[in-house]
């Protein structure tokens, strides 16, 4: 069985600690591991092979967040997003016809393995005689952010249903045969793309023809940019599983979320003697039922109840529970604003390592950069900017311009506006080095990529 890992999404629900740059799925938030760590080990035991589905930027974490080299794990990188259908059909085709596939996102914890192996069973028998599966989450309470699918004897489908007011959800619950849309799936590759082929042709068709064209390697599949823009943008239930006849569904009672708010996250949580959850960075005085994130400065709280607060060191955000879906709408004022706090942390994780922003003010800006072993920046040049780099420990090898030198710690570089540069790491330890960036302009844009060992514009 095949794992299809869609690593898809930017998680603003759970801003600022989500961000486009490092979505939920890749933070650790349980024992320092991440929710993409936790499905591909989850799932490891139960499918031979797993395919993860990413853009560019999310492949890197996920390399990084793999730990040990796994030739079982295949990756296919989309240029743009166009929604779960063109994910899957495009990872089906990769596949042989007969192969099963298991559908899972990432970003989702499951915390009863056994009830979930003993659900993955039946769904596999079910997918073995032609039938798509999705799994129906045993909903708990009336949940208004979950569409739901409606069951008729036991694992017959009978309708797909959007997310309803709390009335219908309500109503749902008491009829008992409702179900959370997991938004998991299990079937054959190939009877997949022949139910695709029929009710969603177009979209089949760009899936097809974008993978004659791919930029392939080993265990590494790219789509080009202007073909995954031909493929129309349509989910899996849209374009399939609402209009097949051949649909089953498996109840599933195996403890899921989908961690789709701070709500939701505050339950799945440690928490203290007084339901705050537990952080050493955190002095309650007279404090209770709180979420407390935050781990760069100390977090006071007095007489405080029933609140929500995450601190990132670049935002703070302060919410009471059971309102934490309007995170939403604080992305969309950030986007409007023009600024960077949607996209991108303090630290930023690159394929080659890190950095973190120590100080950005007008006419100067100040990193440390992290630079892995093995690892190479790419050869760049800035039309807006001087750079001056400060060995703080390892040793560089830095080209500028046609001259190619080592830096070794308390020795430093200086790149004029302009100039060429590159920095590598050829040694065995990470290189850590402070950037001091001055100019008019110190926008992460102001990069002009000559060369690059990830393929990055």
């Amino acid at each position: 069985m095949t794992n299809i890992i869609l690593c898809g999404g930017s998680g603003t629900r759970l801003w600022p600690i989500s961000r486009n740059l490092m979505p939920k799925q890749f933070v650790k938030l349980f024992d320092d591991k991440s929710l993409f760590q936790l499905t591909l080990k989850r799932n490891a035991k139960l499918c031979s092979t797993q395919f993860i589905v990413s853009n560019a930027d999310q492949y890197f974490l996920a390399l990084d967040q793999i730990e040990t080299s796994n030739e079982s794990v295949k990756y296919l990188l989309e240029p743009v997003g166009r929604n779960t259908a063109p994910a899957i059909a495009l990872s089906c085709m990769l596949c042989e016809d007969e192969e099963i596939v298991l559908v899972t996102p990432s970003d989702h914890l499951i915390k009863n393995e056994a009830e979930y192996e003993k659900v993955l069973k039946r769904a596999k028998e079910l997918a073995e005689q032609n039938y798509l599966v999705t799994f129906g989450i045993t909903p708990t309470f009336a949940e208004t952010g979950f569409g739901y699918i409606e069951a008729v004897n036991g694992e017959d489908v009978k309708a797909f249903h959007e997310k309803p007011d709390f009335e219908r959800a309500t109503n749902y619950l008491k009829a008992g045969n409702y179900y959370w849309n997991s938004g998991m799936f299990c079937f054959k590759a190939g009877i997949f793309l022949e139910e695709l082929k029929k009710y969603s042709p177009e979209i089949y068709s760009a899936c097809e023809n974008a993978l004659k064209s791919t930029d392939s390697q080993t265990g590494l599949i790219r789509i080009k940019h202007e073909e995954m823009l031909k493929i129309p943008e349509d989910s899996i239930d849209y374009a399939v599983m609402e209009k097949s006849s051949k649909v089953k569904i498996v109840p599933s009672n195996i403890d899921w979320s989908d961690l789709g708010s701070f709500d939701a996250l505050y339950e799945e949580l440690p928490k203290d003697k007084n339901n705050n959850t537990q952080n050493p960075n955190h002095i309650a005085i007279d404090s209770k039922n709180n979420l407390v994130y935050g781990y760069e400065r100390v977090i006071a709280t007095v007489d405080i109840e029933d609140l929500i607060i995450i601190d990132t060191g670049d935002a703070l955000l302060i919410s009471k529970k059971g309102s934490s879906q309007k995170v939403k709408e604080v992305v969309n004022q950030i986007k409007i604003r023009g600024n960077n706090l949607h996209n991108i942390h303090l630290t930023a994780h690159r394929p080659w390592g890190t950095y973190t922003i120590l100080e950005d003010s007008p006419g100067y800006k100040i990193k440390r950069i992290e630079v892995k072993p093995g690892c190479r920046l790419s050869m760049q040049k800035h039309f807006h900017r001087n750079e001056h780099w400060i060995i703080v420990s390892g040793t560089a090898t830095v080209t500028v311009g046609n001259e190619t030198r080592l830096v070794r710690p308390n020795e430093s570089t200086y790149i004029k506006m302009g100039e060429v540069h590159r920095l590598s790491n050829e040694g065995k330890i990470p290189v850590v080095l402070i950037e001091a960036q001055v100019g008019e302009y110190t926008g992460e844009d102001d990069i002009i990529r000559v060369e690059d060992d990830f393929k990055r514009l």
